[in-house]
């Protein structure tokens, strides 16, 4: 029988295989028995999905799950994005929320996602302990479960519909009246959550707006659910073929990860985005405090915050370690290079939707391309490259790997190792202000190695060396 694991965004695996109705019991009654644990039953649960198949079964079934437990399950009444049910969390003050989500992975996964009462990922003690409760249960029988309709009478399942909640406080925190200005834009939820958030704000505020892929798809059209430049070659070609669209805004399947097209149609890397939007957020918007990157993230979010003269936090890959910051009020904005990020007095979620608006608001206030606003960044703080590899171990490579980590040359990349970070993975950094990490993949033989340097040419020899290193 497999185990149950709890990764980076929660538990995942492949339909009709790991992800079956029997497990996913187990794991809900996992997560309701640790919530009676701390004693929140009393708060109930907020539950929903996204547009994957059989998404509102599994709804259904979590929900009889925790009317057994006691708990209140608290049901989208449609699929809906992860940032929006962080937000749900907090307006309720339940216990926690259960999304039926893979995220940006291909159709045939799914997954749970489990926030805690302070609405961002779980931290790793909590899914720690979902897991081990999981796996001790794992094999005997569930407790009786109600019927739907029981659950209902009792009080126990409750209807919501959290998307009015969830505009209201968006048009807070955006200038949509700056984005009428701007043009047309076009829009890609990518058969995801996003349809009727993304475009519901720009049809009040009178935007232009064109939007394709917007109907729910357990298939996601073929693609993983992914915004990233080799899964959105359709919308690429629209943003550059019409030359009224100024900017193209996409979100993956559950909308937490955005994707950014500049006015031709060329993909902005989300490390760009991040530092773009804290500059526009401290000088234009005047919001004060830090900054927070994952270790894996571009160090052009630490030259910003050089330029302002505020703190940056380095932490682990995982966005509840940002998430944890911007919860405790530290940040005014917290990123990672997956595309990921959100703003302080938000929801310690990643929200690709905000995102979105966000890139275009500050392009309207500016009056710029994104291209033009990185170049002037550039020309202000100098200038990054980033790029990542997935390298393939072979079983002898695999074996040796983590010898061959801890025993770090003094020199690599044709310069001075400066220091070494080991939060997550292996990151160092060169005597000449390049970096290159190496983080080992828990679950297949593949060494995930990240490099950023002042130029092409330098960037290339350093992920040369990082590869050489390896043996790869």
């Amino acid at each position: 029988m497999t185990r149950i694991s709890f990764g980076t965004s929660g538990w995942r695996g492949i339909l009709g295989e790991d992800f079956t109705f029997d497990n996913v019991r187990v794991v809900v009654q996992a997560i309701a028995d640790h919530i009676a644990a701390a004693g929140e039953q009393q708060g109930g649960v907020v539950i929903s999905c996204d547009t994957r198949f059989m998404g509102q079964r599994f709804v259904h079934e979590a929900a009889r799950v925790m009317a057994g437990a006691g708990i209140t399950a608290f049901v989208c009444e449609r699929d809906t994005p992860t940032p929006v049910i962080s937000l749900e969390i907090l307006r309720r003050k339940t216990a926690g929320g259960i999304n039926f989500t893979a995220s940006h992975n291909p159709p045939e996964y799914n997954g749970v996602k489990f926030s805690p009462s302070w609405g961002g990922p779980a931290l790793p003690e909590t899914t720690g302990d979902i897991e081990r409760r999981a796996n001790d249960v794992m094999g005997s029988l569930c407790r009786p479960l109600p019927s739907l309709e029981d659950a209902r009478q009792r009080g126990l399942l409750v209807s919501i519909d959290p998307r009015e909640e969830y505009l209201r406080e968006l048009e807070n925190k955006v200038d949509f009246d700056a984005i009428r200005k701007l043009g047309k834009v076009a829009l890609n939820p990518l058969y995801g959550t996003a349809r009727g958030y993304l475009d519901a704000p720009l049809l009040r505020h009178g935007v232009a707006f064109r939007m394709i892929n917007d109907r729910p798809d357990p298939y996601f059209g073929g693609q993983p659910p992914e915004p990233s430049e080799s899964h959105i070659p359709d919308f690429i070609d629209l943003v550059k073929n019409d030359p009224e669209i100024r900017l193209g805004l996409a979100t993956d399947g559950d909308a937490d990860r955005f994707g950014i097209l500049d006015a031709d149609g060329s993909y902005i890397e989300p490390n760009y985005i991040i530092a773009l939007l804290l500059d526009y957020l401290i000088r234009v918007r005047g919001i004060e405090g830090g900054a927070a990157r994952s270790v894996a993230t571009s160090h052009l979010v630490d030259a910003v915050a050089r330029k302002h003269g505020v703190e940056l936090h380095e932490t682990p890959v995982g966005f509840k370690y940002v998430g944890e910051l911007i919860s405790q009020d530290r940040i005014v904005i917290g990123g990672e290079e997956s595309a990921g990020l959100s703003i302080r007095g938000h929801v310690p979620e990643k929200d690709g939707i905000l995102a979105c608006f966000l890139v275009a608001e500050m392009v309207a206030r500016e009056g710029k391309t994104v291209r033009e606003l990185l170049e002037r960044l550039y020309g202000e703080v100098g200038r990054f490259v980033t790029r990542r590899e997935n390298l393939r171990l072979s079983p002898e490579l695999e074996k040796s790997y983590a010898a061959r980590i801890a025993s770090l040359p003094a020199r690599i990349a044709g310069t001075g190792i400066r220091d070494v970070i080991r939060i997550d993975g292996t990151k160092l950094l060169l005597d000449d202000g390049c970096w290159m990490l190496f983080r080992k993949s828990g679950t297949e033989p593949v060494v995930r190695l990240y490099g950023e340097a002042s130029s092409d040419a330098r960037l290339a020899e350093v992920m040369t060396a990082g590869r050489a290193f390896i043996g790869s």
